[in-house]
């Protein structure tokens, strides 16, 4: 699922730049794209490291909380 979601987001960068970047720049944007890409997918890690500790019912054991259901 995390790596549909991460190709899902590669492919929008182009979309989401509309260009715009580089004709401003002068040249075509790829460093622009990189960028993006590289923090779309650092997001997309963060959250998965911030629901396996926080959220998971492992997580939730462990500090003793009650299960949900």
């Amino acid at each position: 699922m995390i790596a549909t979601g991460a190709l899902l987001a590669t492919a929008s960068v182009p979309l989401a730049l509309g260009g715009e970047a580089a004709v401003e720049s002068g040249g075509t944007g790829t460093a622009i794209a990189v960028i993006s890409a590289i923090s779309i997918a650092a997001g997309y890690v963060m959250l998965y490291l911030l629901w396996r500790f926080v959220f998971s019912t492992k997580a939730k054991a462990k500090r003793g909380e009650p299960p949900e259901h």
